[in-house]
């Protein structure tokens, strides 16, 4: 390769990567707040009651950098398992980004997937075959990986809509 070519693709290299500021580990970077977790009433499905595992929260950025297009992805679980018993996936922060100190507004993911039942909605989370769920969230930013930040217990309370 001739001296002027690899020169030109160095320089190419350089200005791709000078807009962007050192990488933000969100496991540290990221802090979740206010989390909440129950089973939402999400209404009657095949003439059943049906109950999905949620989270709210809100997410606030300790760095020092803006996290553009910050997204979240919910993974439930039944205790004990590790198979996905459902997942959710939001934008917590779309093009304009998270700015450095500032707090998402509360975010809310569902699952799609839960449990139905011919008893009263409260009646099924004291059902003895009621299996209790957890919920990993993970969030990324940019082009960046996923990074956990965060595993919760769905509490057996019910919200309804």
């Amino acid at each position: 390769m001739r001296a002027p070519v690899r020169l030109l693709l160095l320089f190419g290299l350089l200005s791709a990567s000078a807009g962007c500021g050192p990488m933000v580990d969100l496991a540290k970077g990221l802090q979740v707040l206010d989390v909440s977790t129950s089973w939402f009433d999400a209404g009657i499905v095949n003439g059943q009651n049906k109950l999905v595992p949620s989270i709210s929260f809100k997410l606030k950025n300790l760095s020092d950098q803006k996290l553009g297009s910050l997204q979240v992805n919910a993974v439930f679980r039944r205790a004990g398992e590790t198979d996905e018993f459902g997942t959710g996936f939001l934008t917590a922060a779309g093009s304009e980004g998270l700015a450095p100190g500032a707090t998402t507004a509360t975010l809310i993911i569902k699952s799609q997937h839960g449990y139905t039942g011919t008893e009263p909605r409260q009646e099924m989370l004291r059902n003895t075959h009621f299996v209790d769920a957890r919920v990993e969230l993970s969030a990324k930013y940019g082009s960046t990986q996923w990074v956990r930040i965060g595993e919760y217990p769905i509490a057996r309370q019910l919200i309804t809509p």
